[in-house]
C-alpha cells in the first residue's frame, strides 16, 4: 500500500526472519512504547514505511541473538520506557520490586537525598525522582557510556518531577560527600567471575561485564556499599539492596555485623527467591 503497511503485515514479516510471531508482537510493541497486545488489536492499522523498516531492522537484529530490549533499543520499567543498549544492563522486574521497597519505606517522610549507586540505564533514579518524595535523586555509576543512557533517559522524564536528578562519574559511592542520606539504592554487580559460563547467553554475552561481576565471589562491591553506606546515611536512613539470592542471608550478616544497621531484613521477589537486603541506619549514640 503506498501510505506504508499494515500493523499485521509487518508483524507476519518480522516474525519470518525471528521465528516467532508471538516474540515479534512483543518487540514492534515495545518499539511503539504500546501494550503487548497492541500488535494484534491495531493488525489492519496502517504503519509508515519508515516504521516499518525499523521495525524489520529490529527484527535483524533479534534474530541474531541480540536481547529483545537492545533490539528495540527500548525496556519497559514501571511507568517509565528508557532507552538502552548494550552500555547498560537491562532493567528487569526483580528491581521494580526494589523501587516499591525503598518507596514503602521512605514514604512518610519529604525532602532529603536518596543515591542510586551503579544507576546503568537510569532505570531507578528516575523511578525515584518521578514517584517519590525526595528533593534530590544523585545516580553514581563508574561507566561514562552508562551515564550518557542515563542522562538521556533523566532527560525524557524531567517534566513529570520537580525532584532534581544528578548523575555522577564513580565508583560506586565515591562521588558523593553528602550526609544525612535518606537513602541508598542499589542493585550493584554481585555474580562471581567464576560463574559466567552459567548464565545465559544472552547476558553472558551482551551485557556489559562491568554491570554483572564483583570480585571476592560476587561480593566485592555489595560489601563496600553496606560499609560506605553506613557513614553517609542519616540516622534511620534506608539501605536497600538487590543482591545474589544465594549470598542475601551473607549480605545481611554483613549488615548486622557492622554494628551501624538496625532492622536488618532480606526480603523475597515475586518468585520466592531471597533477592534484597533492607536496613536502617542506627540512631548516633551519645
Amino acid at each position: 500500500m503506498s501510505s506504508g503497511e499494515a500493523v499485521g503485515d509487518v508483524v507476519a514479516r518480522m516474525a519470518v526472519t525471528m521465528g516467532s510471531p508471538d516474540e515479534a508482537r512483543e518487540l514492534l510493541a515495545l518499539l511503539h512504547d504500546m501494550p503487548r497486545h497492541w500488535p494484534s488489536v491495531a493488525r489492519n492499522e496502517p504503519m509508515s514505511v519508515s516504521d516499518a523498516e525499523a521495525a524489520t531492522a529490529a527484527a535483524i537484529r533479534r534474530a541474531s541473538g541480540m536481547p529483545l530490549e537492545y533490539a528495540a533499543g527500548r525496556a519497559a520499567f514501571r511507568h517509565l520506557t528508557l532507552h538502552v543498549d548494550a552500555r547498560v544492563l537491562i532493567p528487569r522486574p526483580e528491581t521494580e520490586v526494589l523501587v516499591d521497597i525503598v518507596l514503602e519505606l521512605t514514604r512518610h517522610e519529604t525532602g532529603g537525598t536518596a543515591v542510586d549507586v551503579g544507576t546503568g540505564s537510569g532505570a531507578i533514579a528516575v523511578a525515584l525522582a518521578t514517584e517519590g518524595t525526595f528533593a534530590r535523586v544523585i545516580a553514581t555509576d563508574l561507566s561514562l557510556d552508562a551515564l550518557a543512557i542515563a542522562r538521556e533517559n533523566a532527560a525524557r522524564y524531567a517534566h513529570a518531577s520537580t525532584t532534581t536528578l544528578e548523575l555522577r562519574h564513580g565508583s560506586l559511592l565515591s562521588p558523593v560527600t553528602e550526609r544525612g542520606l535518606r537513602a541508598v539504592v542499589s542493585n550493584p554487580p554481585y555474580i562471581a567471575f567464576a560463574e559466567a559460563a552459567a548464565l545465559p547467553s544472552s547476558v553472558r554475552d551482551w551485557e556489559p561485564p562491568v554491570a554483572l561481576f564483583s570480585a571476592n565471589d560476587g561480593m566485592a562491591a555489595t560489601a563496600r556499599l553496606v560499609r560506605e553506606a553506613a557513614g553517609l546515611l542519616a540516622p534511620h536512613g534506608v539501605l536497600a539492596l538487590e543482591v545474589d539470592a544465594r549470598r542475601a542471608a551473607t549480605v545481611a550478616a554483613l549488615a548486622v555485623a557492622h554494628g551501624a544497621y538496625a532492622d536488618v531484613r532480606v526480603v523475597q521477589d515475586l518468585t520466592g527467591r531471597e533477592r534484597f537486603v533492607v536496613a536502617r541506619r542506627r540512631e548516633e549514640q551519645g
